[in-house]
């Protein structure tokens, strides 16, 4: 990783334990109110396990469902620049989008990253294939018609990672629907891990 990458990374995750902070200081509701105002990272050992599994697999072209405010965009766009592949990254607000956008450029990785800025589901209809890695990390409700509609673009041999099966409590009944779904599909094996905040890793064929 080199220094200029490295720096964003420390800004993201100062940014993390700030706001660690701040939401121990919020009751429940307040902070449902306040939400879109915190990064909702993946995590830094989530992040650096992407990195491993991209490195190895060596993808062409990756989707990263869900920017935010771009701290999981970092690791992915970064692991894409190692392997010479493309990250497409999607985002329903302007605001989030574009911080990510500013701080891809500042690590001097904007060479290797598509923004999407709408709704999810539009962008993915719309996106060729094939896709060879995803990480799923938007509202859980969207995950099962985000993978139905990546399903038929989806490299022989992709992965498929979705974040958030384990915490928060609120959305296990969304994961659980999703991890059911996945591993109902032919040709597809899947697996949980306690990594973060959980993480369901998915492999499309590749027999």
């Amino acid at each position: 990783m080199d220094s200029a990458v490295a720096a964003v990374l420390g800004d993201y995750e100062a940014r993390i334990a700030r706001e660690h902070k701040l939401a121990e200081t919020l009751l429940p509701d307040e902070f449902r109110l306040r939400r879109d105002e915190f990064l909702l990272p993946v995590g830094p050992q989530t992040a650096q396990l992407l990195d491993i599994l991209i490195r190895a697999q060596k993808p062409r072209l990756l989707v990263e469902v869900g920017t935010s405010y771009g701290y999981s965009t970092v690791w992915l766009a970064d692991a894409a620049r190692a392997v010479g592949g493309t990250l497409h990254t999607l985002e329903l607000a302007q605001h989030k989008s574009d911080h990510a956008r500013a701080n891809i450029a500042r690590a001097g990785l904007s060479d290797h990253v598509v923004f999407h800025v709408g709704d999810a589901r539009e962008a993915l209809a719309a996106l060729a294939g094939p896709i060879d890695f995803v990480l799923l990390d938007l509202w859980k409700d969207l995950y099962i018609p985000c993978f139905d509609l990546m399903r038929p673009k989806l490299s022989d041999g992709a992965f498929v990672v979705a974040d958030n099966m384990l915490e928060p409590i609120q959305a296990r009944r969304d994961a659980d629907a999703y991890r059911a779904h996945v591993r109902a599909q032919p040709g597809v094996s899947s697996v949980l891990l306690p990594v973060g905040s959980g993480i369901e890793i998915t492999r499309i064929g590749g027999d």
